[in-house]
This record gives structure tokens, sequence and C-alpha cells, in this order.
């Protein structure tokens, strides 16, 4: 104790005296207090006041276990697992596979309660079987009327080349009716040297030609699919010409030339195609001028037609040019 009364203590490492207890000063009006000393508390604890600290606690700890519920980590790890095992499907490719068991359950659940297909009627097809338009619409023995997406099955039906629209009504309890439009072959079409079956529309219905549609009419080139309902129209105007047509070639996607039976190419020109068919009709009629020994008839100047004959004709003229020629000269002298 210094002189003044007061209690020295040394200082510690940091700088700061810390004091063990403290002696009340005496009161006013004499007689001496009892001295108390208390404990002290450390006024930081690992850098941050021990109040606070305290005070954190207890905030903290109670904000906690209000914000999580109970169960909160069994839904994480049910959660987790959902996740890694719909990563596994997608990595996988099984997406479709586990879709499918799930709509397969689904209906047979439907079924047992009575919602089965019993009655399938199928008007309109004549091209398709009764059995390909089901497989199209993806309707089997196993599916119910009531998860049925009827929607998603018509467009898989006009997915298809063959069919051009189709309808189809559910019919509680447990009858389905699809009318299906089919398109009907109209030409063949080729192109690089492959044939296809088409519809007036131009669709290509299959990538080949079948024996019993050998007789339709035969387009070819780039383009020819599209414009040659548009084409043949026109043709059928002249049925002596069209008669014997065997193909209509589109030239560069501008013109027409006609392949006939006998082998005769007919070349027409990129516009004024009607008058041309005229002309050709006139000189067929009055001639025959495609009966005989020509090679190409070229209709594409409008002023004129051009006509080559066979390498036959063509000698079998030279020749007869010639003998009159002499009988000329023999008769001259």
């Amino acid at each position: 104790m210094d002189g003044g009364g007061r209690l020295t203590q040394p200082l510690n490492a940091a700088g700061v005296a810390s004091t063990a207890g403290v002696a009340r000063a005496p009161a006013r009006g004499g007689g001496a207090r009892r001295s108390t000393a208390r404990s002290s508390q450390p006024l930081f604890r690992d850098g941050a006041p021990a109040s606070i600290e305290r005070f954190l606690r207890r905030r903290l700890g109670a904000l906690y276990w209000t914000m999580v519920p109970r169960g909160a980590g069994a839904l994480s790890a049910v959660m987790i697992i959902a996740a890694s095992g719909a990563y596994g499907m997608v990595r996988g490719g099984h997406v479709g596979e586990v879709l499918g068991h799930l709509r397969d359950t689904r209906d047979v659940a439907a079924n047992a309660l009575g919602l089965r297909i019993a009655a399938i009627a199928i008007s309109g097809n004549r091209q398709l079987s009764r059995e390909e338009i089901l497989a199209t619409a993806g309707i089997t023995g196993g599916t119910s009327l009531a998860f049925l997406d009827a929607g998603a099955a018509r467009a898989r039906l006009r997915a298809n080349p063959w069919i051009a629209d189709a309808t189809i009504q559910k019919l509680y309890p447990d009858r389905l009716h699809l009318l299906v439009v089919e398109r009907a072959p109209y030409a063949l079409w080729q192109r690089q040297g492959r044939v296809a079956v088409i519809a007036a529309d131009g669709t290509v219905l299959q990538s080949f030609a079948a024996p019993r549609q050998a007789g339709l009419p035969l387009v070819v080139g780039r383009g020819a699919e599209t414009r040659a309902k548009e084409f043949f129209d026109l043709l059928d105007r002249y049925p002596l010409v069209r008669a014997q047509v065997r193909a209509a070639i589109l030239v560069a996607e501008r013109r027409w030339n006609l392949r006939l039976k006998n082998g005769v190419d007919v070349r027409l020109p990129e516009t004024g195609i009607e008058p041309a068919l005229r002309t050709l009709t006139k000189l067929d009629d009055e001639q025959k001028l495609l009966s005989r020994d020509i090679v190409a008839v070229d209709l594409r100047l409008a002023d004129r037609v051009s006509v080559r004959l066979s390498d036959a004709a063509a000698q079998a003229r030279d020749k007869e040019f010639k003998e009159r020629l002499a009988k000329k000269k023999g008769g001259a002298a």
C-alpha cells in the first residue's frame, strides 16, 4: 500500500493492471466500514467480451432450433438420395424406362378400378392396318381409358406420313374410337436413282414402290414432288398427250420435259405450257407426229417446232434425198 492508502498491483504482460479486490473507503460520520472483496471476471475471453459471448450463444441457439424443424436431417438425406438416383437415371439413359414403368403401374391401378379399354373402333384406314394404327398411337392392351392422353396419341398419329389427320374419342367407361384421314398414293418420285411414293401434296409416304403402285405416274427431279399435281392437272386437259406420257421430268426446277412411252422426249417451255400442249396435240392429231420415228420434239420456242429424227430415220431420209437428187440429175441429162 502506498502512502495515499491505495493498493498497488504489478502490471501484467499486456500492460493492464488486474485487481484482486478493492477496499471500500470509510463512510462519513466515522465508523470503519467492513471491506468486502469481489471476485473479478475476465474482461476478455478468446478475444470477445464474455457478456457478448453469452448473449450470442443464447440467441443463436434459440434461433437454430426455431428455424430448423424436426426431421430436417432425415428429409435432407432422402432428398440427396433421390437427387442422386435421378442423376444416375439421366446419365444412364434410363429415364424413359422408369417413366414407362410408372405409366404401367398407373394403368394397372386404373384398370383394376374398371377403366380398362374394352372396345376400340377404328375407321378411315385403307393403307394402314389396325395394328399399325394402334402401335403408332401408343395404345396397348394395358392402356387405361382414364390415363390415355388423347392429344399426345393424336400427335403421334399425325406424325405418320400416311395420316393427314386423326380424331380420338374416349367414350366412358370402356370404349375408344379412332378416326383417321389417310393420304392416298398419287405418284412415284425419282431422285438420284431412288424411287419413293408421294401424296398429292408432295409428302413422301414411303421410300420404296410396291408392285401394286407401279401404275402411278412418275415424276423426276428435285422439287418435282411438290409440283406434280399442278402439272398433271394441266396435262389431263390434253388426253391425247396424257395417255402417252410415261414420266414428267422437272429440269433445273424451272421447266418440264415429257418422256413418252415410245421413248420420245417432248421439251416444254418454262412459260406458256398450255399453248405448247395445244400445238403438240394438233400435230399428233393431224400428222401422227408422236407415232413417227423420232427422238425428240422441241416446243421451247413459241414460233417454231423442232423435231429430231432417230438415227435410222435420219439415214433413211438422207438416202431418199440422194436418190431424188440422182433422179433429177439423170432426167436433166
